[in-house]
């Protein structure tokens, strides 16, 4: 992805003082650990196995700059699995759920800690999370992940009252919902660049503008990339939405984009209606929105869900589509009318590898043990990288701990429906998700036919009460 950049990786390339981009590969070289892709997860997996293995020889390849994909182009929302509580019980038990929940919420402490010795610049903020409602149909979809943490022991949701979600919002759109204290907001690119500065300083190779065409099944494994080829004992395959060209984990996998738009500065405006807590905010829509201000008075403001990949093909819509970013505008503009006459400084999008619950899944690729992957991130990667990372260098090293036993290891994961059915059915449920919460936010009862078809949809970013 080499075309438009988003607003955050536009400002933290401007801000560095000498840019070079790593060379590509080319002719033969080795490593003992290739890891593909340079975003969270390759780069923190890259770390974890030099805190693990000093003296292990890690190579990244990535087919842009690090930073490029996702880890450049996302809300910047870092946010634990609390959200996910239901999901992960159910794939792996109470126990299990409990301790990656709680190594969730310890990942944004550690990336507090990384940030402020090696990323200043990456404006970390612990303001929390607000799951709120913006319609009447939204109300109380919360209710049985906050029951169940209650339940388990866990304070980690506050209930508030409509008067603080509104406050706390800035907007009288929001009308109910509950504040997760962990969550914290990020720049993303700054991360994502402090963390290439440390791999490189802890002897991580990189190769950037190399784009892997093939990995070989055999071992050593062999992988070709443009003018170059790489033998590696292990590799690590961290590629987010571009591991459906992987046949072994298409199936696991549904890309879909998420949309963003940065408005230009306006911190009075924010003290104005009062959201100065630098919380992050998401609604209950299955097409959700979220959004958060950041260091300089902006308001960030994203909706997934809308473009669809079909098979492997990611199409450059993917990247950035001015009439999905004049949607995302319309939607900030719903909820925050006060604010109709402020400018729209960039938009972007990308695209999001989403699974069948939201939760990311781990393994070895079909018969090859030391081909490994931790895909499937489903719109909250910056926070649960960190686990993911602790999870690929375990099972890179071929270790026996907490994390290559960890209960996402090799856990059942949905399979989609083949192309071009998969294609086409999800731009059916899509479109009655659409009609559905169109009809939500003019608080009119929805056609029973969509509210049937947008059941079907994959579980999102919340385990939502009734869905």
């Amino acid at each position: 992805m080499t075309g438009h950049r988003s607003h955050w990786l536009t400002e933290a390339l401007g801000d560095e003082q000498r840019h070079d981009d790593a060379p590509p590969l080319r002719g033969s070289a080795r490593a003992d650990v290739a890891i593909v892709g340079g975003g969270y997860v390759g780069l923190w997996t890259a770390l974890r196995i030099k805190e693990l293995d000093p003296a292990a020889d890690v190579a990244i390849l990535e087919a842009d700059i690090c930073g490029s994909g996702a880890s450049g182009r996302n809300g910047g929302f870092v946010l634990s699995w609390w959200p996910k509580l239901a999901s992960l019980v159910a794939l792996c038990g109470k126990d299990e759920a409990l301790r990656l929940v709680a190594a969730s919420e310890q990942a944004i402490d550690e990336i507090e800690t990384f940030a402020a010795s090696e990323a200043p610049q990456a404006q970390m903020r612990r303001g929390g999370w607000l799951w709120t409602a913006t319609s009447d149909a939204q109300l109380g979809a919360w209710n049985d992940v906050v029951a169940l943490a209650e339940k388990l022991g866990s304070d980690a949701f506050v209930r508030l009252t409509p008067g603080e979600i509104r406050a706390r919002s800035g907007s009288p759109q929001h009308l109910a919902g509950v504040l997760e204290r962990s969550g914290a907001t990020v720049h993303p690119a700054y991360l994502a660049r402090g963390l290439r500065r440390a791999a490189l300083a802890r002897g991580v190779r990189l190769f950037e503008h190399t784009k892997v065409t093939a990995i070989g099944r055999q071992s050593p494994s062999i992988l070709h990339a443009g003018q170059g080829r790489l033998t590696a004992d292990r590799v690590v395959i961290a590629t987010n939405a571009w591991a459906v060209a992987l046949r072994e984990l298409r199936r696991h996998l549904f890309v879909i984009s998420s949309d963003m738009i940065v408005t230009g500065p306006i911190p009075e405006r924010l003290q104005e209606i009062g959201w100065t807590g630098g919380e992050a905010i998401t609604d209950s829509q299955t097409l959700v929105c979220y959004y958060r201000t950041t260091a300089d008075g902006r308001i960030a403001f994203g909706k997934g869900g809308w473009a669809i990949a079909f098979g492997t093909h990611l199409p450059r819509a993917m990247e950035r589509h001015r009439g999905r970013a004049a949607m995302v505008a319309r939607d900030f503009r719903r909820y925050y009318p006060m604010l109709h006459d402020v400018a729209v400084d960039n938009d972007w999008a990308g695209p999001i590898d989403r699974t069948g619950n939201s939760l990311p899944i781990f393994g070895h690729l079909a018969g090859c043990e030391r081909i490994v992957y931790g895909v499937g991130w489903s719109g909250n990667g910056v926070g649960p990288s960190v686990v993911g990372g602790k999870i690929l260098a375990s099972l890179a090293l071929g270790r026996r701990d907490e994390w290559s036993q960890a209960g996402l290891v090799g856990a059942h994961a949905r399979r989609f429906p083949p192309e071009p059915i998969r294609y086409l059915g999800a731009h059916v449920v899509r479109e009655a998700i659409v009609r559905k919460e169109r009809s939500e936010a003019l608080g009119l009862a929805p056609n029973r036919v969509a509210v049937a078809l947008a059941s079907l949809a994959p579980s999102g970013l919340e385990d939502k009460t009734g869905a």
